[in-house]
């Protein structure tokens, strides 16, 4: 009799055992699935066709097409405005990073010479960004600078010592403040997110090349004047 009852709950507890068992083993897979199905929707890309360069910008197919990043909000869209910037920002390039090379062994300033580092510096980095930026953006791009550019530089070359620091302070003091105002303008009036962002590095590049060259002493009245009649409304 003692044998028969004990038997009844041995026989309850083993199978509560394999119930417990059973569900515990559900539940983990569910977790498992749960896990799985989270990570995998991390590692899945937020916007098919997009990508992003170097200064984390995204990525639109074509030009005049609008994308849209994380946030729903970039706008890519190109106008005349945006692709004048961007072949006058490789322009000025195309000759002032020859201009500050020339600097280095024309020149008689230490200041001049100061200057001209800075036009490599900030004109190389620009120039690689402007490169980027058309390619992303489908905007043609030239691979020379202007001919009165040209001349420019060609007049830099034929120059030396005091002469030379004089031509090119005022030459290049002249063409930084004539493109200013015009990054100015395309900063204040662009919708292109991408553009927005690269006028806001070619500004501060710009200005800080206009504050190195005045730096030299050697800019002119008549040069800041003609600026002024150039940029002045018309």
């Amino acid at each position: 009799m003692h044998a028969n009852r004990h038997a009844v709950p041995t026989r309850v507890s083993r199978r509560m055992i394999t119930i417990i068992a059973a569900m515990c083993a559900v539940i983990a897979a569910a977790v498992i699935a749960i896990r799985t199905g989270t990570d995998e929707a991390s590692a899945s890309p937020t916007a098919a066709g997009q990508a992003q360069h170097s200064g984390g910008h995204v990525a639109a197919g074509s030009a005049g097409e609008t994308a849209t990043g994380e946030n729903g909000e970039a706008n890519l869209t190109v106008t005349d405005v945006d692709r004048e910037f961007l072949v006058k920002v490789r322009q000025a390039g195309l000759w002032e990073i020859p201009a500050g090379r020339l600097a280095q062994t024309h020149a008689s300033s230490e200041q001049v010479k100061r200057a001209g580092l800075h036009l490599l510096d900030g004109h190389s980095k620009l120039d690689q960004l402007v490169r980027e930026d058309a390619k992303i953006l489908g905007v043609e791009i030239p691979d020379e600078a202007t001919e009165e550019q040209q001349q420019w530089v060609r007049n830099l070359e034929n120059a030396q010592g005091e002469e030379f620091d004089k031509l090119f302070a005022n030459v290049l003091r002249a063409s930084h403040g004539k493109i200013f105002a015009t990054i100015g303008e395309v900063r204040a009036a662009t919708q292109n997110d991408l553009i927005r962002r690269h006028a806001r590095q070619a500004n501060q590049t710009v200005l800080d090349h206009m504050e190195v060259l005045e730096d030299t002493g050697l800019v002119d009245a008549s040069t800041f004047q003609e600026v002024e009649e150039d940029v002045a409304p018309k």
